[in-house]
């Protein structure tokens, strides 16, 4: 077992499916306590069951992170459950792409609440509770579109990039407290992302690039786990990485 990852509490939304789960998974095999956030309450607890059966620790509650109520209910319900919360992974994310001229203002809305409020919600139901304990990490999950927009990719970009800003704001904010930051930003990685495009012709490319390119979602849990395994004084704030065969 990794002592900096075994006993810590961690808050994970998005957890039902991809990265959340796969994330789940990893953390909890090295000793991790799991609260684990979703929309989708059968697969958390199912989730949340399993990784019991195996020996681990780990609740579920279902979790809509555009309901600011609903996050912090999540994670007051680790608090209370465990007694602290030392991790919080705003996982959870949406990628309608579609050309702006399509005017997906419903899309676009969707994708802002879930990708940049879902975040938001997630840093202040954990904030109180890491400023008190002097201790936390907060690990926000952006991805390479955050740094490079394509045609169709305009909104997510715009969402993921305003993560990259939130999260270095955030770095710089809660130095006092002893907190430490970390934003993700992977390339194509296997998960049901590709099911949030809505427009049949976009989702037709965007599963066709996946289908050959994708990587395992453990590959994000390994970069997780590194960033929390890392003793008190050092603060990884950045992770970029993608398919060894991705050029953008």
């Amino acid at each position: 077992m990794n002592t900096n990852i075994e006993g810590k509490v961690i808050v994970i939304t998005g957890a039902s499916s991809g990265l959340g789960e796969a994330t789940a998974r990893y953390l909890s095999a090295r000793g991790a306590i799991v609260a684990l956030g979703a929309r989708r309450q059968d697969r958390i607890q199912a989730l949340a069951d399993d990784l019991v059966h195996a020996g681990g620790k780990a609740i579920a509650l279902a979790t809509d992170v555009t309901r600011h109520e609903q996050v912090q209910a999540m994670v007051d319900m680790a608090v209370q459950t465990f007694g602290r919360v030392d991790v919080l992974i705003n996982n959870a994310g949406l990628m309608p792409h579609s050309p702006l001229e399509r005017l997906k203002i419903e899309d676009w809305n969707q994708t802002i609440d879930v990708n940049i409020k879902g975040v938001l919600y997630g840093i202040a139901a954990v904030l109180p509770y890491m400023k008190q304990q002097k201790s936390g990490h907060v690990i926000n999950v952006s991805s390479v579109a955050g740094r490079t927009v394509r045609p169709g990719s305009a909104v997510y970009a715009a969402t993921k990039s305003a993560v990259l800003m939130l999260s270095e704001g955030l770095r710089q904010e809660v130095k006092p407290y002893d907190i430490r930051t970390t934003v993700i930003s992977p390339g194509a990685i296997a998960t049901d992302l590709p099911n949030s495009v809505t427009e049949p012709d976009v989702a037709g490319h965007i599963k066709k690039f996946y289908a050959q390119y994708a990587i395992p979602a453990e590959s994000f849990a390994r970069a997780v786990a590194f960033a929390i395994s890392q003793p008190p004084d050092v603060d990884v704030n950045e992770i970029v990485f993608r398919p060894t065969r991705q050029e953008g």
